[in-house]
């Protein structure tokens, strides 16, 4: 991965890295895997912003990782971006660029609802949104479901046919009541077009569930 030869080569990338293994818990859905790929797509998406900012903010944006189902799970990205406004002037960022890395960390919540405020805000924003798509999003929302006891699907009635959506009891739930919806909240036009691709797996997904079930 082009990523972490960026960062082995960068001695202030490593620190930063650094600093990130230190607080990571286990969370399949939140491992340096996760973090590389949100910064591969943030340098890819945002080529106007200096790739080693980019991939700052990128593996930053969850330092504080709140549980989903938690009360102060929209305040993660604030706590995210308090670690970054105190780490990064110790490597040497200056002000400016600190404030940038921590209003983008800030505003790439999903969970806010708020418009990032600069190209990296929105840049990583849809780096991190699209992964929830494709075959790699598929993965982590049911490694999700499973941390939080939720069933991969309703045996009875798998596509809600019956009853409510309930993403909190059935994972594929999830793939309706958000992650399908997705792509019409990309910034980017790189960023809508690869979460455009990654859907269409996913819907290819539950078409060979549904022939698989009988449904």
């Amino acid at each position: 991965m082009i990523i972490r030869q960026r960062i082995q080569s960068d001695p202030v990338l490593e620190r930063v890295l650094a600093e990130v293994e230190r607080r990571l818990e286990a969370d399949a859905a939140h491992d340096l895997g996760h973090l590389f790929r949100v910064a591969e797509w943030t340098v890819r998406l945002c080529p106007e912003v200096e790739p080693r900012v980019s991939i700052a903010a990128a593996l930053l944006h969850d330092v504080v990782n709140v549980p989903k189902n938690h009360a102060d799970r929209a305040t993660a990205s604030e706590g995210s971006a308090e670690v970054a406004r105190a780490l990064l002037p110790t490597l040497g960022f200056d002000d400016s660029t600190t404030t940038q890395i921590a209003e983008a960390i800030v505003d790439h919540s999903f969970s806010r609802g708020a418009v990032p405020r600069s190209p990296l805000g929105r840049a990583l924003q849809d780096a991190d949104r699209l992964e929830a798509l494709g075959v790699i999003g598929a993965f982590r929302c049911i490694a999700t479901g499973v941390r939080f006891g939720a069933h991969f699907f309703d045996a009875d009635d798998p596509w809600a046919t019956n009853r409510p959506l309930d993403d909190k009891r059935f994972s594929i739930d999830h793939f309706f009541t958000k992650l399908l919806k997705l792509p019409a909240t990309f910034h980017t036009l790189a960023g809508r077009a690869e979460a455009d691709r990654r859907v269409a797996i996913m819907n290819a997904m539950l078409t060979a569930l549904g022939e698989e079930l009988g449904t």
